[in-house]
């Protein structure tokens, strides 16, 4: 039987959404059911790509096809398996995972990526003071921060200087060796700093920004510059570390030394592996991978960006730690937008931008939906559970009011209510959270658990109106469902028909059964030597070569050691690569294979050949089911052509024809 899966990935193909249907002629219809021109031409492109070439003989075949899974929808609707229960909640289900697609992915996660994807084509040059506040900081020591960033933000508007005012105040661990001057970075910030990256990536040049937050506290920023990313450059170095002589000019003496090596035609990894002072990377050549920029030393990052071509190898530079030469392997820069989607993607939906694109969406929804809601509802439902002295609300024991309350709490617009009952109801559910945020006390879970609400809730709401403000998710829905449907009608009217018909069947199979005969077969030993009795296997293969298997099992196998095993196996001729390049008689051996799995030796022996013969009903019945279902499919499609009256408007189809 075909797989689910495969038959709706068919069906995705046959998405009509982008279809307007004004001005758009009927191709053909099956009884009153229509199908659009713009339709079949969009699934006849997709479904053919470049052998798409519209002539007609490919037309004519396409349609044909077309019109024959119409007409198994066509049936399906007429015996209601659209309304069977299970099949119901399947397409409910396709539907939450594509509403999620539609809402998250295109206006959460597309836009993220591709704005991920423009930054990283610049990298920034940024200068910043930080004054930091815990994760789960209190109003007091946040305001005590942003009183802080605010003299200090008050200070370099009156001109003072920014490293001094930045050793001053700023808490990154960094400052007393930059003074806040970052340098270049380039998109992604770390988790949970995307607003300084987005005042990175678009503040005026040279003017102060600022408070920004993010997760880390409260930023003062300055850009510097921006200029075309650098990318990511693979290196191999030499080193000689500064630390192993007892001065500078020794130091300076010994990568010369090695320099002059490279330039008179030494090899570069050689050198590597015998003059370098780097134990982490020596054994290796030297090779110290791919890195971008703001990893290693400015000296070490320019010079490695500096090298034009992969092989190229730099001049002796400095750094705290010693002298280097540096050699490109490769440069990545400029990758295109499809090499890196879905790395970034997969970067994004870890990141905190994240949630604050798809928070951003929900208040979008929120506005579009004329959004209300009546802070007094909560704030009774907040004290009602706070005067209960067991605090039962934190705990696993508690449980909504047996009477849901009506009070309504929030809605959108006229169209949907929600009642504190339904909140109460969310929030029994919810034991988990409750439990976790009990340090918070109540009034905060509560809140918490009602923005979680809403989000929820607006996201449903939204996915409610897809059908009414995108035609092609409606279309595609529909394909689904017909997708759905196409699958269960012809497992109930072919492949259910064609397993459990015995009968017909073993019918079908005598009235065919020319088609299903063994072409000449070998008969073979397959035998396996394990490997530890490896040095033996010219002897066995000698042996097996005069005797039966069964002489040679007994010969070479012992109660406490078996060695060997043999397999019986029969293969027609170009049905396996190894028999096929023996020869083709008695006696013949397979040169020998080592398993890749267990390390075993094997060869084949071929024992008898056996002439063509008929298969039995037993052995071709895969074959035979598959015919008998390609069968039963044929004569169901006859059917329904007589029930369906199908008319093809051929004006319309003639105007397809190119060719």
């Amino acid at each position: 039987m075909p797989n689910r899966f495969l038959i709706l990935l068919f069906v995705t193909f046959l998405s009509t959404g982008l279809f307007a249907q004004k001005d758009d002629p009927v191709l053909f219809s099956v009884d009153d059911t229509p199908v659009h021109l713009s339709e079949f031409k969009y699934i006849y492109s997709k479904t053919n790509g470049d052998k798409a070439d519209y002539s007609k003989a490919s037309l004519q075949e396409y349609l044909d096809l077309y019109t024959n899974f119409k007409l198994k929808v066509k049936k399906a609707k007429d015996m209601k398996l659209d309304t069977i229960s299970s099949l119901k909640q399947e397409l409910e289900g396709y539907r939450r995972q594509l509403a999620d697609s539609y809402l998250i992915d295109r206006e959460v996660t597309e836009k993220l990526v591709d704005e991920a994807y423009e930054r990283t084509k610049q990298d920034v040059d940024i200068s910043h003071i930080m004054v930091s506040f815990p994760p789960n900081a209190s109003p007091a020591d946040t305001l005590a921060a942003w009183n802080k960033i605010m003299e200090a933000k008050a200070k370099l508007e009156r001109g003072e200087d920014f490293g001094a005012t930045a050793m001053v105040y700023s808490t990154d661990k960094s400052v007393n060796k930059n003074l806040g001057h970052i340098g270049y970075v380039t998109a992604l910030f770390p988790n949970g700093f995307y607003n300084l990256e987005t005042a990175a990536y678009t503040a005026p040049i040279g003017k102060l920004q600022g408070p920004i937050r993010t997760n880390g506290g409260y930023h003062l920023l300055i850009v510097h510059g921006r200029r075309p990313a650098r990318g990511e450059v693979e290196i191999s170095h030499i080193m000689v570390r500064l630390d192993k002589f007892p001065d500078g000019i020794k130091a300076r003496r010994a990568i010369d030394s090695l320099y002059s090596a490279l330039q008179g035609g030494a090899n570069f990894e050689e050198l590597a592996k015998t003059g370098s002072m780097d134990q982490a990377t020596a054994a290796k050549g030297g090779y110290i991978g791919f890195f971008g920029i703001n990893r290693y030393e400015k000296p070490f990052e320019d010079a490695a960006f500096a090298l034009q071509n992969d092989g190229d190898f730099s001049p002796p530079i400095m750094t705290s730690i010693g002298w280097h030469i540096l050699k490109r392997i490769s440069l990545k820069r400029d990758e295109p937008f499809t090499v890196v989607k879905s790395r970034l993607q997969n970067q994004i939906k870890q990141d905190t931008r994240y949630e604050l694109a798809r928070q951003k969406m929900i208040e979008r929804i929120k506005k579009e939906s004329n959004f209300t809601e009546d802070h007094t509802t909560l704030a009774n439902f907040i004290a009602t559970l706070e005067a209960d002295t067991t605090k039962s609300f934190l705990t696993y024991k508690w449980k909504a009011p047996e009477v849901p309350s009506t009070k309504p709490l929030f809605s959108f617009g006229n169209s949907e209510k929600i009642t504190l009952g339904d909140f109460a109801e969310y929030c029994a559910k919810a034991s988990r959270k409750r439990q976790q945020m009990s340090g918070a006390g109540i009034a905060q879970t509560v809140e918490n658990l009602y923005e979680d609400y809403v989000g929820e809730t607006a996201l449903k709401h939204e996915e409610k109106l897809l059908d009414t403000k995108y035609p092609e998710f409606k279309s595609l829905m529909r394909e689904y469902e017909e997708g759905v449907m196409l699958f269960e009608v012809t497992k109930m009217e072919v492949w259910d028909k064609a397993s459990a018909d015995s009968v017909g069947l073993e019918a079908f199979y005598e009235k065919n059964k020319a088609n299903y005969k063994w072409e000449e077969r070998a008969v073979l030993s397959q035998y396996a030597l394990v490997e530890k009795a490896k040095d033996k296997i010219n002897q066995i293969r000698e042996f097996a070569k005069h005797n039966d298997p069964e002489t040679v099992l007994a010969k070479f196998n012992t109660d406490e050691d078996k060695i060997l095993s043999r397999t019986e196996k029969q293969y027609e001729k170009g049905r396996n690569e190894v028999v096929d390049k023996m020869e083709w008689k008695v006696g013949a051996l397979s040169p020998v294979d080592i398993s890749k799995r267990d390390k075993s030796y094997n060869f084949f022996k071929l024992e008898e050949i056996l002439q063509p013969g008929q298969k039995t009903l037993l052995e071709a019945r895969g074959y035979v089911v598959a015919d008998y279902q390609d069968y039963l499919e044929k004569r169901w499609l006859e059917s329904l052509r007589k029930e369906y009256k199908v008319k093809t408007n051929e004006k319309v189809f003639n105007s397809m024809v190119k060719k």
